[in-house]
């Protein structure tokens, strides 16, 4: 009904336009069963970076992007444009138009290189970022990845009404009558592409909701995915609530689980934050940190508990523990023992904080080896003790010590076990709130960079690893990329287990309604390059991904702490490597002349695996025959050097994939025979096909 009223209101004849607006809203009063939503008018997007041609379908900069004209001539700076609808013409200052694509257009991608970071040379192992609307993304992502994802994790925004997300580059919000069908129209295209990623054989799509969308969601996947094992995962994200006007405070988000083929969550070790039940529960020891946290934990509020721990200088033994400071002794004057060096409780914020035990209770747990010492850090050294019910553990339930470690810490029998197993659909994990593990985390990296509600680290760490767990080659896409946390928890994912997962994330590059005002205001309009560093892309989702790889925020100081679960200090940062690209689209004409092979080579270097960094040529005339060894991958550009390329492969076994170059359909199937590689496509045919085709079928 919506695309019914925008034509309806472009009717000239007032009479005719009021008795067919009478006649639909009788339509309107029927009743509808199922989920039903609205076919808007189609998904336009601007294309800011594509040169403006005769022919090229155009809107103007900063108004309705569905108000489309097609220009006819340029002349200078001035382009005579007409509207389709109409015979007559108007003149615009080419610097007021945009080139636009429609939803269902033919298109022919390519990527653009903008940015890399490699903290790993000598891994192929390199994940991608995207920037792009990501409907045209996944549009490329099919012709790459038809049938191969493992695990698709999105994000998408929740229509909450406050203008989170676009539609027809007009944000919606909660005064739009239409607000539910488009977002749902929306999340049916692309999941419609979505679905053609995964492996049918073996695969999970991970979707996040609140409970704005969550039912609508829930029946949609159940229309698209009929065969799909689905279930839904509630989960606390903010065990303070956020207020809702005389109704319960909202604490969790849902989590739906749409599972294909033979997929299913892996038994993981899990503590006793995952246990539903006794018999599920484990006995392994939680070792807290010593330094109190949260509230009542500065000097002030408990000054019996400020005092030094005097570690030796190799970090491998308590020596002696101190007596409490008073209120006016400065810590800094306090004279440690020869060999040793004083542990105040402080703060990452360089404030002083408190120990959890007095000194005696420290003394007494000392003695017994309930105190572990970690590693030292920037604000002293991570000390480790078991509390009350962890000691209950050990001296009343069973659990044996075995031995002791240098620090004088027990060893216990539950050192290298603990129960696996899959948990209920209530998840309530300290680690998985959205401020601890998402706004804090992203503060630690870019403190000056707003985005609101980051996702937990640590809940889309988990939510990965009960299914790519067992699978360390996993191919991971994420198409509603926003802060970045998808790949920041492959990494971690792959840092805990020494895996190999490759990440793929998109995102756009917009600026929030809130700046786009400011913006505007000043005088810059999308496209410009203020605008455009100001977007999510590069103002956000790129520099978390260059800071978490190499261990340091964006003013290039180390970051501080470990991750939670682990050992690992987020100042080491990933062994891994990272490229950022922009989506352009090319000119079908100029594919198919071979005009435009230098743009499309990452194109070619994604689809064969994007093994080692993503090659570029120079401006020296292109081989006949181009073998690429540390990408995997060989294109023949001349058919007459085919025995060339024979030889070279015999040489470089390691190479899995050839592109020949040729018009010659029959020519191309006997070459491909010829060759002893896992992969061979004919270009540009397989590639200028499979977007014509696609424009049709999406």
């Amino acid at each position: 009904m919506a695309a019914i009223n925008d034509l309806i209101s472009q009717i000239e004849n007032t009479e005719l336009r009021e008795r067919i607006e009478r006649e639909v809203e009788k339509m309107n009063k029927q009743k509808k069963f199922g989920l039903v939503f609205e076919e808007h008018l189609p998904e336009c997007t601007p294309l800011y970076d594509v040169p403006m041609r005769r022919g090229s379908l155009v809107s103007l900069k900063g108004k309705d992007i569905n108000c489309l004209y097609t220009v006819l001539k340029i002349d200078g700076n001035t382009a005579t444009c007409q509207r389709p609808e109409s015979t007559e013409t108007a003149e615009y200052n080419t610097d007021e138009l945009v080139c636009v694509a429609k939803f269902g257009d033919p298109i022919y991608p390519f990527l653009k290189p903008i940015d890399s970071v490699c903290n790993a040379p000598h891994s192929d192992l390199w994940h991608t970022l995207i920037e792009s609307d990501n409907y045209h993304a996944l549009q490329l992502l099919e012709y790459l990845y038809a049938g191969q994802v493992d695990c698709i994790y999105i994000d998408p925004p929740y229509n909450t009404g406050a203008r989170d997300w676009k539609y027809n580059n007009d944000y919606v919000d909660s005064s739009d009558t239409y607000r539910h069908s488009k977002w749902l129209s929306m999340m049916q295209k692309r999941l419609k592409i979505a679905k053609k990623l995964l492996n049918p054989k073996d695969s999970v799509l991970i979707v996040t909701i609140d409970e704005k969308e969550y039912l609508h969601l829930g029946c949609l996947l159940e229309e698209m995915f009929p065969d799909a094992g689905i279930q839904m995962i509630s989960s606390v994200i903010n065990p303070g609530g956020v207020a809702r006007d005389m109704q319960f405070a909202r604490t969790d988000e849902y989590i739906f689980i749409v599972t294909i083929g033979i997929m299913r969550p892996t038994k993981l070790c899990l503590d006793d934050e995952w246990a539903i039940k006794v018999d599920a529960r484990t006995n392994r020891l939680s070792w807290r940190n010593m330094s109190r946290a949260g509230s009542n934990s500065t000097r002030k509020h408990s000054p019996g508990c400020f005092y030094p721990i005097f570690v030796t200088r190799d970090g491998s033994r308590i020596i002696d523990i101190g007596q409490p400071l008073s209120v006016s002794e400065d810590r800094n004057n306090i004279l440690s023992p020869s060999g040793s060096i004083a542990i105040f409780p402080m703060h990452t914020d360089g404030t002083e904080g408190c120990w959890q035990l007095s000194p005696n209770k420290l003394r007494e747990a000392v003695n017994k080896g309930y105190v572990r010492l970690g590693r030292f850090s920037d604000c002293g050294m991570a000390i480790n003790y078991l509390n009350r019910k962890e000691i209950e553990k050990v001296e009343h339930n069973g659990i044996e010590i075995i031995g002791h470690r240098e620090d004088g810490s027990i060893i216990t029998n539950d050192d290298n076990f603990m129960r696996r197993f899959i948990p209920g659909t209530q998840w309530r994990i300290n680690s998985h709130n959205a401020l601890i593990g998402g706004t804090n985390i992203l503060k630690s990296i870019m403190s000056d960079r707003k985005f609101s509600y980051p996702k937990s680290l640590y809940a889309v760490h988990d939510a990965l690893r009960f299914f790519v767990a067992n699978k360390p080659n996993a191919l991971i896409v994420d198409f509603f990329a926003g802060s970045g946390t998808t790949l920041h928890a492959v990494n971690l994912l792959n840092a805990e287990d020494s895996g190999h997962r490759r990440c793929i994330m998109v995102t756009n590059n917009e600026v929030s309604d809130e700046e786009s005002k400011s913006l505007t205001a000043k005088g810059y309009h999308p496209g410009d390059a203020e605008w455009e560093r100001l977007g999510i892309a590069h103002y956000v989702t790129w520099p978390r991904a260059v800071c978490s790889i190499e261990g340091h925020d964006v003013n290039g100081k180390p970051l501080k702490g470990n991750y939670l679960g682990s050992e690992i200090p987020m100042a080491d940062g990933f062994k891994a490597n990272a490229a950022f690209f922009k989506l352009g689209f090319l000119d079908k004409n100029a594919v198919t002349l071979g005009r435009q092979f230098v743009e499309m080579l990452p194109t070619l270097w994604l689809k064969a695996g994007a093994h080692g960094k993503c090659p570029t040529l120079s401006n020296k005339p292109i081989p006949k025959v181009l073998m690429l060894p540390e990408n995997r991958f060989a294109v023949l550009t001349e058919e007459n050097a085919f025995s060339e390329l024979e030889a070279s492969l015999e040489e470089l076994p390691v190479i899995e994939t050839v592109y020949i170059i040729t018009d010659y359909e029959a020519g191309y199937s006997s070459m491909a025979k010829r060759l002893k590689v896992q992969h061979t496509y004919q270009l540009y045919r397989d590639y200028l096909d499979n977007f014509r085709i696609n424009t049709g079928r999406n």
